[in-house]
This record gives structure tokens, sequence and C-alpha cells, in this order.
């Protein structure tokens, strides 16, 4: 359901489809999910985060600075896009398109997924240093960079969108440190009426 969903969206699927990948009966399918195709869809949904979540812990284990592990994170996301034949984008970005106020049930896995990375993303920004308020504000960045640069790179087929999202987010994101002036030490400081 999850490759069905990267590449053809909720609405581009059929149930028949998606018993015909998994080598099941249609009794399987209502049986674990009586909701039918939206249920599965919100599992799926579950899932998708789960291991974005997980590899995102996987990866700030190997790289804590949150900045050079954003870098790496959108960069395995265009590696996979581009090996995919920019088919396979992200499946929640390609879900959240196709929903509309009727589908609630949707709405509210995706809002929950979204909300999942953006914390996960803004404790690792708090960790190294950051307030928790610019935490949350840089990783409802991150997570907005990297669904709409996912989304111009796939009907672009070609990566140069999320590339240059994520040399602008980068460089944005790191400029403010490197050109704040450094604080001058206390004793170096010229006194008040002191000739300069």
């Amino acid at each position: 359901m999850t490759d069905a969903l990267r590449r053809r969206g909720f609405h581009g699927v059929g149930v028949s489809d998606i018993l015909q990948q998994a080598g099941a009966p249609k009794g399987v399918l209502y049986h674990h999910f009586p909701g039918g195709k939206a249920e599965l869809a919100v599992a799926a949904i579950d899932q998708v985060v789960d291991r974005m979540v997980a590899g995102l812990d996987q990866l700030l284990a190997r790289q804590p600075d949150p900045m050079q592990a954003t870098r790496q994170w959108l960069e395995a996301a265009t590696g996979r896009l581009q090996a995919s034949d920019f088919e396979s984008g992200c499946p929640l970005a390609t879900i959240a398109l196709e929903t509309t106020a009727a589908d609630t049930a949707l709405q509210a896995a995706l809002a929950r997924a979204f909300d999942r990375l953006r914390q996960r993303l803004a404790g690792a920004l708090t960790g190294a240093g950051h307030t928790p308020a610019r935490a949350e504000a840089l990783a409802a960045l991150i997570v907005s960079a990297y669904e709409g640069g996912l989304l111009q790179a796939r009907v672009a087929r070609s990566t140069e969108p999320l590339t240059r999202v994520t040399d602008a987010l980068l460089d944005l994101l790191v400029a403010p440190a490197a050109a704040a002036p450094a604080p001058a030490h206390p004793s170096t400081r010229t006194p008040p009426g002191a000739p300069a």
C-alpha cells in the first residue's frame, strides 16, 4: 500500500490493485481493515512516519549536528526519488494533496505524521542549543522544504529543485550564526567615556 501511495496516490490506486499486489483475497483486507481502503491508507501513513522517524533517529545518532543531518536527510530523499525514475515521492504529500474536508481520518493521520516529524527535528535542534520556539519554527521550515522540494523535483523529473532547496535551506539556517559579530571580550571593551 505504501508503495502504491507513493507512486499513484490514494485515489489512483484501487482495492483490486492492492489485493493483487499483496496476493491476498478481498476478505483478508476487510477482516483486518473494516474501513476498507481509507483505513488501510491510515495504517500505511502511520507506518511511513514510523520509518521516517526511525530513519531520522539513526541519522541523528550518526550525525548529531542537526543541520548536517538535515542535509543528509534531504540528499537521501533526492537519491530515492531519482532511483525510482521520479515516480516515488513522499506518500504523505501525495495523499495530502488529494484529501478533501470529507477525508477526516486521512487528514488526521497526516496531521499526526507531519507533527511527529516536526517534533523529532525540533528535539534535535533544541538539543543543539536553539530555543524551543526557534527549534519548532526551524523544524516546520525543514519539513516544508523537504515536502515541497520533493514535489517540485518529481513533477520536473529533475533533482535540481530539491538540490537547490537543500542548498538554500542550509545556507539560510547557518548564515545568521556565521554572520553575527563575535561579542567583545569583557577585558577588551572600551570603558564608557574613554577615547576609542
